[in-house]
């Protein structure tokens, strides 16, 4: 009887074992085949044909953690103490995606300097203004009545504030360090793969690199020097030697190893992040509210060992931004260093206090109702590649001695807003949109507020509409002339009364920091600066999409 038992223990284990072989090995040849022809993907004899391969997981980006989306309240559900009423709740849906775990600290905002400085040398004409708009500003710390002067002097350069966030950026700058972030990310991808020579430590190569440009055409990169290419992936349609040393084919899109676009999170993704309700879940549901990034209803730790710590750095009362001296409360009185403080659910530290951050979106001062309640975001601009005549895409300062794309803000900087080397961009036409149902139009920042169609003046045509009182009269960008005497460029600022700041140019940030009161600590609070603005209390964070399935743990199965 106990041999039976046992050799029937043997037999189930082996059927078993062959039951899933099979369906490893059935899975692993469909995956390499076309379920709906019989092609074989892959397969120099059926046109080689690339399939790149499937499930596979995403790797969390480097410094960030996996937000899993789901529903929850965006807006406020406490008391509106200001009366302005821009909270007011909406439900909402949120994709999972990742979010940096900490603020981007000075350390490696220098890095991004370095960097832009090495590629794009100011001493040379045509780049000098790419590495001044990239810095930042510096005297954010200065104040008429007080003696910081030390702060602009020492807190971006000085290596005792290396992990403090760093501030003094404006949203345009953000953006611009999300873009460089993902082609770095991606550069170093490519030369740990060997496809790319390690053009970091060769001083001979400018080394600009470019994502879309690589994915277009290579061989613009690197001042054309097809040498730095050594190693592509397997090419199925022809093995080949092809442009040198390089052999294969280069990476492409469905191969899987780019990273992703870096970005601001949006403000919905951000209140989400921020508020956590993962840990107030119970089942399908959501238990209690939550005045804060942590589970407690105070902003002191009740733990026995930091009882009466605060738990986020921010300003406690008129001229107490820490405490009393031998018990500073919140351990600081301007930014502290990052991860000082703990962090909520998600992982994530300092989502209130600290610093404030910039958010992707234009500010408006409401959520409209009719606004979509999946992956909620104002601010949209849907654009195009440039293709030349040739039917090539075109590159920026190709035909104008690699000059940038740059504009004048109105406080009369100048920013860029394309580099040399990247492919062109402009906004979609009409005629691309057309027959749409999704989307009419390229700039979609002030839709159902502000534009011709939700403003008073609905029933007349364009160019009545271009001359007609403004919905929001916020300042103008200054004009760019040029003196007929001396020749010199005169810039123009906007002299004209102007009642609000509120614009299409007009940009969210979240969070409380160092220099609020309390209240602002609620994630739901939002309040908002011109994008070209900065100050010694915002900084940022970035954000990135995560691709493929949803990456919750429960299924439900049949």
């Amino acid at each position: 009887m106990k041999y039976s038992f046992r050799l029937t223990i043997v037999l189930l284990t082996s059927l078993i074992f062959y039951h899933c072989s099979w369906i490893g090995t059935n899975n692993s040849s469909s995956n390499n085949r076309s379920s709906l022809t019989g092609w074989n993907f892959n397969d120099p004899k059926y046109g080689g044909y690339i399939k790149g391969p499937a499930h596979k997981k995403q790797p969390i980006p480097e410094g960030m953690v996996a937000i899993e989306g789901g529903t929850f309240t965006m807006g406020s559900v406490q008391d509106d103490v200001m009366g302005d009423w821009n909270t007011t709740p909406r439900q909402m849906h949120v994709r999972s995606f990742y979010m940096d775990e900490a603020e981007v600290t000075n350390s490696e905002y220098l890095l991004y300097l370095q960097v832009t400085k090495d590629v794009f040398p100011p001493s040379e004409e045509k780049y000098k203004h790419i590495y001044e708009a990239a810095l930042p500003d510096t005297l954010v710390w200065r104040k008429t009545l007080a003696n910081t002067d030390l702060l602009s002097e020492s807190y971006l350069r000085h290596p005792a504030y290396a992990d403090y966030p760093v501030v003094g950026v404006s949203w345009l700058q953000a953006i611009q360090y999300c873009k460089w972030r993902t082609n770095a990310i991606n550069l170093k991808k490519l030369i740990d793969k060997g496809v790319i020579a390690n053009v970091l430590e060769v001083d001979s190569i400018r080394n600009f690199y470019d994502t879309e440009v690589y994915l277009k055409d290579p061989y613009l990169l690197f001042d054309g020097d097809s040498t730095v290419y050594k190693k592509g992936v397997p090419n199925f349609k022809d093995k080949s030697k092809t442009k040198g040393a390089f052999t294969g084919r280069h990476v492409s899109s469905m191969d899987g190893i780019l990273a992703q676009k870096f970005r601001l999170p949006t403000e919905a993704e951000w209140e989400f992040a921020a508020k956590a309700y993962s840990e107030n879940r119970e089942y399908n549901n959501i238990r209690g509210r939550k005045k804060y990034p942590w589970k407690e209803r105070y902003s002191r730790n009740r733990s026995k060992k930091y009882r009466g710590d605060q738990l986020a750095n921010f300003k406690q009362g008129k001229g107490n931004y820490s405490g009393v001296s031998g018990w500073s409360s919140d351990g600081a009185d301007i930014p502290n260093k990052i991860k000082s403080y703990p962090p909520n659910a998600f992982g994530l530290y300092d989502m209130s206090g600290n610093v404030a951050e910039w958010v992707a979106d234009v500010y408006r001062p409401i959520v409209d109702s009719d606004a979509s309640d999946f992956g909620y975001f104002r601010g949209n601009i849907y654009t195009k590649r440039v293709i030349d005549e040739n039917g090539k895409v075109s590159i920026v300062g190709k035909s104008n001695e690699d000059s940038a794309v740059y504009d004048t803000l109105p406080n009369g900087k100048i920013v860029v807003k394309q580099l040399p080397g990247t492919v062109k961009h402009v906004p979609i036409t009409k005629a691309d949109a057309f027959m749409r149902t999704n989307y009419y139009r390229a700039d979609n920042t002030n839709t159902s507020d502000g534009d011709h169609y939700s403003s008073r003046f609905y029933s007349y045509d364009e160019i009545q509409f271009a001359t007609a009182k403004e919905m929001y009269n916020s300042p103008k960008k200054p004009k760019l002339e040029i003196d007929s005497l001396t020749g010199n460029v005169v810039e123009r600022f906007d002299k004209e009364k102007r009642t609000t700041l509120i614009s299409d140019e007009s940009r969210v940030y979240k969070g409380g920091s160092w220099k609020d009161r309390e209240f602002w600590l609620d994630p739901a609070q939002r309040r908002y600066l011109p994008q070209y603005m900065a100050t010694n209390f915002v900084g940022f964070r970035c954000a990135a999409d995560m691709l493929g399935g949803f990456s919750s743990k429960k299924v439900v199965k049949n």
